[in-house]
């Protein structure tokens, strides 16, 4: 089968379509023949090993997992044994594994959970690790509460504003200038343009602060919340010649100080979750979650799919066709 593969970090240069063994589904797994993936964050993070810090995890030389792409939408191919009646061949599937840019990937077959019918695939496919992560972000967040979404135009950030309404909280939403109006189309009560405003100085109080981008100081992050309120840290960052922790330092500055704080401060680990895409899958097909996609790659050009997501220059998802 044909896959993305990088054998050292560096630029998007360092990805090649390769011809590689098709995996075969081990027990409790199914093959799905993908039909389309998603860019996300984390897949330049990894190709270029940065922070460096991150190395530690990944492969020092190079990353362990050398096909890129980890979300999914397609449909199964062939299940492994002790798969029951979960998911069987021919059922159209999404979800969120290492290695999917590449025709067929092999995921555990409680991860995967059946292709909302009014989506598409590309659509679908949108939606693991974004919609996960959002997800999970806003799990405690309640109705009539105020939330500020920090980078609400990215993929993430325009499911966490849906996600957020769905749960009818008020949402103020940043964003730069030219995404004011795509952000404010899915559902956003207030948009901040960051490039004429500094939200962090509006006297405004929110009950959660998520933050996906990193580029505001603890002090300034806590000093927006109310007396109990929640800040929810969820990297972020573009690429700036390699660092040692780059946006991770808040990351880091969060775990240590979250058992500290007086107001509730998490540092997001959105895992895997069947359970979470069967939510999600929900709010799609009820039509309150809607993904929004930029542009749409062949599995050829995925090099130039992430260099366009790393330039920081992406609005909404961008998708890789295989």
């Amino acid at each position: 089968m044909k896959a993305i593969v990088q054998d050292r970090y560096g630029s998007a240069d360092v990805l090649e379509l390769r011809e590689v063994e098709r995996p075969v589904p081990a027990a409790g797994e199914v093959l799905v023949r993908v039909r389309a993936s998603s860019v996300n964050a984390a897949d330049w993070h990894i190709m270029r090993g940065d922070p460096y810090f991150a190395r530690l995890f990944l492969g020092w030389k190079g990353p362990k997992a050398r096909i890129r792409g980890m979300d999914f939408a397609g449909v199964v191919e062939e299940t492994g044994p002790g798969v029951g009646g979960m998911v069987q061949v021919g059922d159209e599937v999404f979800g969120e594994v290492e290695g999917s840019f590449a025709e067929y990937v092999r995921v555990p077959a409680n991860l995967v959970r059946h292709k909302p019918s009014n989506l598409t695939f590309e659509q679908a496919a949108t939606l693991p690790l974004a919609g996960n992560t959002a997800w999970t972000g806003l799990k405690d967040l309640r109705a009539g509460q105020k939330v500020l979404i920090n980078g609400a135009s990215g993929g993430v950030g325009l499911m966490a504003v849906q996600i957020a309404k769905a749960r009818k909280a008020i949402v103020t939403a940043v964003c730069s200038t030219r995404n004011v109006e795509q952000v404010r189309s899915v559902g956003a009560d207030h948009v901040v343009d960051y490039r004429t405003t500094d939200f962090t100085r509006s006297g405004q109080r929110y009950d959660l602060v998520f933050d996906l981008v990193g580029n505001r100081s603890m002090g300034e992050l806590r000093a927006l919340l109310t007396d109990d309120g929640t800040l929810v840290l969820s990297g972020g960052g573009s690429f700036t010649g390699g660092v040692l922790f780059g946006p991770y330092r808040l990351l880091v500055q969060g775990k240590l100080l979250a058992s500290f704080s007086r107001r509730r401060l998490v540092v997001l680990e959105a895992k895997p979750s069947g359970e979470n895409l069967a939510a999600l899958a929900e709010l799609a097909e009820s039509g309150r979650l809607v993904p929004v996609i930029e542009r749409t790659y062949p599995l050829a050009d995925a090099a130039d799919a992430i260099r366009h997501v790393e330039s920081e220059h992406a609005r909404a998802k961008v998708v890789v066709t295989a």
